[in-house]
């Protein structure tokens, strides 16, 4: 599956080198087998946020994207999303943005899954708040948030030297953390149904579609 989402993520336009972060001998393996570049980091890091921070800061580059590696069926399009909202056309949306993320429509059942993240967005593409519950409370307003990030480097480097907030915490999901410390991430819609693997059935899914 990680093969996969390397090969997917080299077709994006604009991007240059596609490294593979891992703390796992095996995977990293089986990267290079396939012609990949992976680059073994710290198995003590708390999230995988930590890990990229640590390759970027050996890489030439002022933009990196994280892709999570659960992201079988990745369209390289989605990465050109990413980037693309760094660099906003509306005029009020105020200062170029310094991190960015996608969000699609949610399908049906989504909104009970805990494992779907919600979000929702400002009049500007800004995001609001994510949360695994539906929000905003008895309104179907929010989106499906895709775990794909792209970051200015000294945004990256700020994200990780900040502490776990407090609805960090209580969401356990990292992104809360720039939300709490003031920093603006940006969406970009995209028109897909993404299929992340949280459990058993999403990969017997992913299988299935792919034909593994």
């Amino acid at each position: 599956m990680v093969v996969r989402v390397w090969q997917q993520a080299t077709k994006s336009r604009g991007v240059g080198e596609v490294v593979v972060a891992t703390d796992d001998e095996q995977i990293r393996e089986v990267v290079t087998q396939a012609g990949g570049r992976a680059v073994m980091t710290d198995p003590d890091h708390a999230s995988g946020t930590d890990r990229v921070a640590e390759v970027a800061a050996t890489l030439d580059s002022e933009v990196i994207v994280n892709v999570q590696g659960d992201l079988p069926l990745l369209d390289p399009t989605w990465v050109e999303a990413a980037l693309g909202a760094l660099e906003p056309e509306d005029e009020g949306a105020g200062e170029p943005a310094v991190m960015s993320t996608l969000a699609t429509s949610l399908q049906s059942g989504d909104e009970e899954r805990t494992q779907v993240v919600k979000v929702v967005c400002d009049r500007h593409g800004h995001a609001l708040y994510f949360s695994r519950h539906p929000i905003p409370h008895g309104a179907a307003a929010c989106r499906k948030h895709i775990g794909l990030y792209a970051y200015r480097r000294a945004a990256l480097e700020r994200f990780v030297s900040l502490p776990p907030g407090v609805l960090e915490q209580r969401e356990k999901l990292e992104q809360l953390r720039a939300l709490e410390a003031g920093m603006r991430i940006d969406l970009a819609l995209v028109d897909t149904v993404p299929l992340g693997v949280d459990t058993p059935a999403d990969l017997a899914r992913a299988r299935a579609v792919l034909a593994f």
